[in-house]
């Protein structure tokens, strides 16, 4: 009996230290968790401002036929670094990321010469460019 009624006389502070574990715990979490969405977030942005230097690229190498600002090695570094970012983000991101990257490999070189393979780099990243807004919307 003597526990019953420690725990009787206790019971403000008892309820008291329950309510600060799960307010810490909730705290931890929420922070956490706000943490992970800045990161994605700024990876997001980040990727989006690549994104539109890629596209660039790609229209001065096919339209223009710029060799300086159409150089094939700024795409290259362009993508590669898309695809570094992307490891930030949800998988959903980071596949098309990659399949970007593929087809920009199996692409560069025709750009100016053949009109589907500007089509083909314009497509991947525009469904890059999707996702990645999509990512950034559902995001608490």
């Amino acid at each position: 009996m003597r526990l019953a009624e420690q725990l009787k006389r206790n019971q403000l502070a008892i309820i008291s230290l329950i309510v600060a574990l799960t307010a810490l715990g909730y705290n931890t979490w929420r922070n956490e968790l706000t943490e992970a969405n800045r990161t994605v977030r700024t990876a997001g942005f980040e990727m989006l401002v690549h994104i539109g230097e890629l596209q660039r690229i790609t229209y001065l190498a096919h339209y223009d036929q710029d060799g300086v600002g159409g150089n094939p090695r700024k795409g290259w570094a362009e993508a590669l670094l898309l695809q570094d970012l992307s490891k930030l983000m949800p998988v959903d991101v980071h596949q098309r990321t990659d399949e970007l990257l593929g087809i920009w490999e199996d692409n560069w070189a025709q750009l100016g010469q053949d009109d589907s393979a500007v089509m083909s780099v314009d497509t991947a990243i525009d469904n890059l460019r999707m996702d990645l807004l999509t990512a950034l919307a559902e995001l608490d």
